[in-house]
């Protein structure tokens, strides 16, 4: 399954309008908000069809997955968005994930807490916002109309210069930003993996930071990170992966190209790749076989540390302090 899907769902009460585009949504947010509503009235016409009141519209079909016989259905379930509210344990098994991964479907998963066990972007955590769009004088008979925003919007940046930057990992990605901090005179080093981004920071003297990782999958971390930098002074850097900044840097400025940057959910298969990350690893791979720029993850090509790459792709970056004083 790929691309994008807008789903509305609607009774004679309320309204709700989704657009999907990735293989795993979260829906978070304050109680009372509409998530259990929503996947009640789908399942409502799931059931029934239209002798439910209710109306789905969506160009993909629309499941709620629920109860202890969740792997049977979920095996007769194909090409579809399914989704689970935060009261069905086992969206966070490991089971659930290993299932996930293999099907094709999309999924939307309501859960106030981070799910760690699976691989999703900072940018499809989305809470749902009401909108009464009728007038006071018959309040009874309002309608509401409920839309998702982003949890976690736009990063901005400040341009200082921070003391200390941390990579996620210790592949290729790594590498780079680290000849860049070297040339730059800035310590950086490898929290060795997401999960231990947060303790890296914890453990550190520094007073500013600069975080970098893979956004596409960095969501399960992205809460507890996020609070740290009501404490303390730390910077969020967190593009789809390392090999989008390459694919994006100009580099390979082709037709294809550029509109796979500019609508990737129509390129990237669900069921092949679960995360948007593994899909860019793999698209730069093959973009780059058997020229001077292949690509390697485990090691960096040093190619791409010297002066035509390289500019390239610090030139995408935003103002991050490598080069302030």
């Amino acid at each position: 399954m790929r691309g994008e899907h807008l789903i509305t769902v609607a009774n004679n009460r309320v309204k709700f309008k989704l657009n999907i585009r990735r293989n795993l949504t979260i829906l978070q947010g304050n109680s009372a908000t509409g998530k259990t509503t929503l996947l009640e009235l789908i399942d409502q016409f799931d059931q029934l069809g239209p002798d439910s009141g209710v109306s789905v519209v969506c160009d993909a079909p629309c499941h709620v997955l629920s109860g202890r016989n969740w792997k049977r259905n979920l095996k007769e379930i194909s090409s579809s968005i399914v989704f689970i509210d935060e009261d069905s344990a086992f969206m966070r098994s490991h089971e659930f994930a290993h299932a996930a991964r293999e099907s094709d479907n999309y999924y939307v998963l309501v859960a106030r807490e981070s799910l760690p066990q699976l691989p999703y972007s900072v940018d499809e955590i989305y809470g749902l916002k009401n909108t009464n769009r009728a007038t006071t004088k018959y309040p009874v008979y309002s309608r509401i109309y409920t839309s998702t925003y982003r949890i976690y919007g736009e990063q901005s940046f400040s341009g200082q210069r921070p003391e200390l930057v941390i990579v996620e990992d210790s592949n290729s990605g790594y590498e780079f930003f680290s000849a860049l901090c070297l040339k730059s005179g800035i310590p950086c080093v490898s929290a060795k993996g997401k999960s231990n981004i947060y303790s890296t920071i914890l453990a550190s003297n520094a007073t500013s930071f600069l975080v970098i990782a893979d956004g596409a999958a960095f969501g399960p971390e992205m809460e507890a990170v996020y609070a740290l930098t009501r404490l303390k002074n730390i910077e969020l850097f967190l593009p789809e992966s390392f090999e989008w900044l390459v694919l994006s840097s100009g580099l390979f400025n082709d037709t294809e190209m550029r509109e796979m940057l500019e609508h990737p959910a129509d390129f990237i298969d669900s069921e092949r790749f679960f995360s948007w990350e593994s899909f860019f690893t793999d698209a730069l791979i093959q973009k780059t076989k058997d020229t001077y720029l292949a690509y390697r993850k485990k090691e960096l090509n040093r190619e791409y540390l010297k002066e035509r790459a390289a500019s390239a792709i610090e030139a995408t970056l935003p103002s991050l302090g490598f080069n302030a004083s």
